[in-house]
């Protein structure tokens, strides 16, 4: 019996509604799905793994026509059915959502109100439905959490939007640092820690706290990385514990990894590249090739991962000095 239950990440789609600039699925129409086979295929095999949380991601899992139905058999299965949406179409669903059984609603915002965030995403209306799609899901039982990308763009609202997820009743908030292959200059910063470090110090009593790490670094260590290379702080050292908890799949590629940072890699060889979701034709999850992946970024990870997220490297971190953490942490 494993220690901990582990999260297993499926991208059902790679099409999306929106048009952020810092994202590789904007406006797709890519018609690839996830099935409802697919997953019925997929369930027993994570059952054996171990597997308690299921969350989808995409491109914009909204958009697939079956989400709900892939919701409601992931729940019928005994697992915690979670989802990241832009929001846009969470208003007209969540009450759908919530009857399939879904736990937890990840919404993306990245401003402070409609006037910032839907020109960061491009996308008209999209700051509005988002937040009440969260409240709507919050009423019907559905953990409500928001995702943020944040950077030189818009780190001066994050206070701002703090006052707003607060009022609005969200439980969790991710701040991860907006990456982009290039390097990310902030004109000062001293005044990223300035306006930044209250969010974390707030009394989480009272005030909605970021998760995991700060997305600037916990220790001058790490905010030199981040500020001189940019390269997000990770796992510390020696050991990152996420890939012992993770497993992300790309249904598209039939491939998986274990972390839902690793996909986005350029690296495609060797153990970098993920494995094989199948053998043989047959879906495995917990195969040799996929322990080694695994093996090489517990090991590696703290000193070679140049795409860490906040709340990763706080899960890691957290099973480090604690051995456990509290249910959808990740």
């Amino acid at each position: 019996m494993r220690e901990r239950h582990r999260y297993l990440f499926i991208r059902i789609l790679e099409a999306c509604n929106a048009d952020c600039f810092m994202c590789e699925f904007a406006l797709s129409r890519d018609a690839y799905r996830f099935s409802v086979e697919d997953l019925d295929e997929l369930l027993p095999e994570a059952v054996a793994a171990g597997v308690r949380y299921v969350r989808f991601t995409g491109g914009e899992p909204l958009m697939h026509r079956d989400v709900v139905e892939l919701v409601r058999r992931g729940t019928a299965a005994g697992m915690r059915m979670s989802l990241i949406t832009n929001g846009m179409m969470l208003p007209r669903m969540a009450e759908r959502l919530a009857a399939a059984g879904l736990a937890q609603v990840i919404v993306s915002l990245d401003g402070a109100s409609g006037a910032t965030h839907d020109v960061y995403r491009r996308s008209p209306g999209m700051f509005d439905n988002g937040l009440t799609g969260l409240r709507a899901a919050a009423a019907l039982g559905v953990l409500p959490r928001v995702n943020t990308v944040v950077g030189p763009h818009n780190y001066t609202e994050m206070p701002q939007l703090q006052k707003v997820l607060t009022e609005a009743g969200v439980v969790q908030w991710e701040l991860s640092a907006l990456k982009l292959d290039r390097t990310i200059t902030y004109p000062d910063p001293s005044h990223v820690r300035e306006v930044c470090d209250p969010l974390y110090d707030a009394d989480p009593h009272t005030v909605l706290v970021p998760l995991g790490k700060r997305f600037y670094g916990d220790t001058e260590e790490e905010r030199e990385r981040y500020f001189t290379e940019s390269l997000t702080p990770r796992a510390s050292r020696p050991l990152c514990h996420v890939v012992d908890d993770v497993i992300y799949l790309d249904g598209r590629f039939g491939r998986m990894y274990a972390c839902s940072c690793l996909p986005h890699r350029e690296a495609g060889h060797g153990p970098a590249g993920g494995a094989p979701l199948r053998e043989n034709g047959a879906v495995a999850l917990d195969t040799p090739v996929f322990r080694a992946h695994a093996g090489f970024f517990r090991a590696h990870g703290p000193e070679l991962c140049s795409g860490c997220s906040t709340t990763a490297a706080g899960y890691s971190d957290d099973i480090a000095r604690l051995g456990t953490v509290p249910p959808w942490r990740y």
